[in-house]
C-alpha cells in the first residue's frame, strides 16, 4: 500500500491535474479521472480512453471488485491521506485512475452524408465544455471538436463535467476551423442573435458541424471560402440570452430529431 505522500506516484497524478498540467498531459498522453463512474465507463467502453493506472483506497476496492477483473489492471492499494493528497475533489470516492488520451484521426470517422460534429471555437469554460460534450453524447453527435487556444479537453474539471460521457463520443483538439470547412464538404451553421432563419426551421441535406464560439466574445470572424450559416433561436421570454450550454443542448436535440431537407 502507497501511504507516503512522497511517493513519485502521487506527484505523478499531481503533475497531470495542476495548473500547468496541460503541457504534462500533452507530452504524457495521459489525464486523471476520478469516481465510480468513470471508472465504470473506462472499463466497458470499447473505444474510449483505457486506464493505465488505477489507485484505490481500501473501502473504494470493496466496490469496484464487484464491477470489473482488476487482475487486467495495474492497481496501487493508498491510504485515504494519499487518495486526498492526489484528488482535486472535496469529499473523494477513493477511486482515481490515470487514462490514456486517445490518438485517433478525425479522417478515421468517414463522411457518409449523416454525420453531425459539434466545434468549439476558443471555449473558455470547463463546465461549459464538459456539458456540452455530455450533451453530444445524449443527442447522438459524431464528434466534438475543438479550436487551438480552447479548454483542454482532459483538464480535471471538463473529465468531471462530461460525467462519463468522454468515453463514449471522440474528441479531437486543436483543429484550425478553415481548414476544416475547407477540407470537408460540411455545412456549417452557428447561432448568432440575428440568424438568417430561426433553428426550428433549420435542415441540412448532409453532413453538417455546428459551430458554437467563446462565451464572451462569440464565433472569431476568418477569411475562408466556406459559408456559415447563422441562425438563431426562438425565445418568447424576456431573457436576452442563453448560457452557451444551455444554447448547444437546444441546437444538439433539433440535431437529433430533424429529418434531412
Amino acid at each position: 500500500m502507497i501511504e507516503s505522500l512522497n511517493s513519485p506516484h502521487v506527484g505523478r497524478v499531481k503533475a497531470l491535474i495542476s495548473s500547468r498540467g496541460v503541457k504534462e498531459r500533452r507530452i504524457a498522453g495521459e489525464f486523471v479521472a476520478e469516481g465510480l463512474q468513470c471508472f465504470r465507463e473506462a472499463t466497458t467502453s470499447h473505444n474510449g480512453p483505457r486506464i493505465q493506472s488505477l489507485y484505490l483506497t481500501a473501502s473504494a476496492r470493496i466496490k469496484v471488485d464487484e464491477m470489473a477483473d482488476l487482475s487486467l489492471i495495474n492497481t496501487f492499494d493508498v491510504s485515504d491521506g494519499v487518495m486526498s493528497a492526489m484528488s482535486q475533489t472535496i469529499t473523494p470516492q477513493g477511486i482515481l485512475a490515470i487514462c490514456t488520451i486517445p490518438r485517433s484521426s478525425l479522417d478515421s470517422i468517414a463522411l457518409n452524408g449523416t454525420r453531425k460534429f459539434i466545434y468549439l471555437s476558443e471555449i473558455q469554460d470547463p463546465g461549459n465544455a464538459g456539458t456540452i460534450l455530455r450533451s453530444a453524447d445524449a443527442f447522438g453527435m459524431d464528434a466534438v471538436i475543438t479550436s487551438p487556444g480552447s479548454v483542454d479537453m482532459y483538464s480535471p474539471k471538463v473529465v468531471r463535467s462530461t460525467a462519463g460521457s468522454l468515453w463514449h463520443i471522440p474528441v479531437f483538439e486543436s483543429i484550425e476551423l478553415q481548414g476544416l470547412l475547407t477540407s470537408k464538404k460540411l455545412h456549417a451553421f452557428t447561432l448568432g442573435s440575428k440568424g438568417s432563419k430561426p433553428l426550428t426551421d433549420f435542415t441540412t441535406s448532409g453532413d453538417c458541424i455546428a459551430i458554437f464560439g467563446n462565451e464572451a466574445h462569440g464565433l472569431a470572424t476568418f477569411d475562408s471560402s466556406a459559408a456559415i450559416e447563422s441562425v438563431s433561436i426562438p425565445m418568447p421570454g424576456a431573457a436576452e440570452s442563453l448560457n452557451l450550454s444551455a444554447a448547444a443542448a437546444i441546437v444538439m436535440y433539433h440535431l437529433a430529431k430533424m429529418r434531412p431537407a
